[in-house]
């Protein structure tokens, strides 16, 4: 396998180490260099060199935020794919479970139309929109990753208590659907092998959970104390707060194959934990 990165963040950087340690190649677009192993960096500003990148790849995972202007990924690659005249095996895009909106907690599944109210859900609605658009006109495999908050190593409760930035906010009846950076790699891979255009993933864990039961789990694990129940909200979490909503993931099951290492917060917590 071949496989392209739009964006080489902590999600896009687990999948291509994934593929390199499985005998694959890795490369990734990027606007800037920086040191990392086993991938081929390709500048966004080399058309050329982004052409036969293009060209070379069979997978193309795109893990860019939109922005005001749509996804950056869509409007970089659609005309390179074309001048190329490339045909990917697949190509992923990474979104969130926020274009769903706000469900009061009730269950949700792909299904569902996207009903986002934060206007980062809606940016994120018009690019698969767009990017599932371009698929069928050019005739290509895309698939959609809707995905929670995510965590894992370095980006965990573990990190925001030792930091002393951890809150435990009381909403009743308000859940988080959440996900481990390593199963989502698993899903996405799982993908590449199984490919199938239009394809609407949620990649989600099997419980979602209270913001403050997860934090109370990471201090008992850490043998510290939690720090104190409020209900104030902070304006940067308030976005999050608004939506409440629990995901459904048998659909990754039963057509990927896929099945989370870490069902829970339970085991993601204790792994990391365990590792470091």
């Amino acid at each position: 396998m071949r496989l392209l990165t739009f964006g080489f963040g902590y999600v896009g950087a687990e999948v291509a180490r994934r593929v390199v340690a499985n005998g694959g190649e890795a490369a990734a677009l990027v606007r800037q260099p920086f040191e990392v192993d086993g991938v081929k960096l390709v500048m966004l500003a080399d058309a050329a060199s982004v052409q036969a990148a293009v060209a070379r790849a069979d997978a193309i995972l795109v893990t860019a935020p939109p922005n005001e202007r749509g996804c950056p990924g869509l409007a970089a690659l659609a005309p390179v794919i074309a001048r190329a005249n490339a045909f990917p095996d697949w190509i992923g895009y990474l979104s969130t479970t926020g274009v769903y909106g706000d469900l009061e907690g009730r269950w949700v599944d792909e299904r569902f139309p996207r009903n986002a109210r934060s206007v980062e859900g809606a940016r994120r609605a018009g690019a698969e929109r767009d990017w599932l658009q371009m698929g069928r006109g050019m005739g290509l495999t895309v698939t959609t990753f809707r995905l929670p908050g995510i965590y894992g190593p370095g980006r965990s409760a573990f990190d925001r208590l030792r930091e002393g930035k951890a809150r435990r906010i009381v909403q009743p009846g308000h859940v988080f659907c959440r996900v481990h950076r390593d199963d989502i790699a698993t899903g996405v891979i799982a993908s590449m092998q199984r490919p199938r255009a239009g394809a609407i993933y949620n990649l989600v864990d099997d419980e979602p959970a209270p913001g403050e039961t997860v934090i109370e789990h990471a201090a008992r694990l850490l043998g510290i104390e939690p720090p104190p129940l409020t209900t104030d909200i902070p304006p940067a979490s308030a976005r999050f707060y608004a939506e409440n909503r629990r995901v459904a993931n048998a659909l990754a099951k039963a057509e990927l194959g896929w099945r989370p290492a870490y069902p829970t917060y339970r085991e993601g917590l204790a792994a990391i934990l365990k590792d470091g």
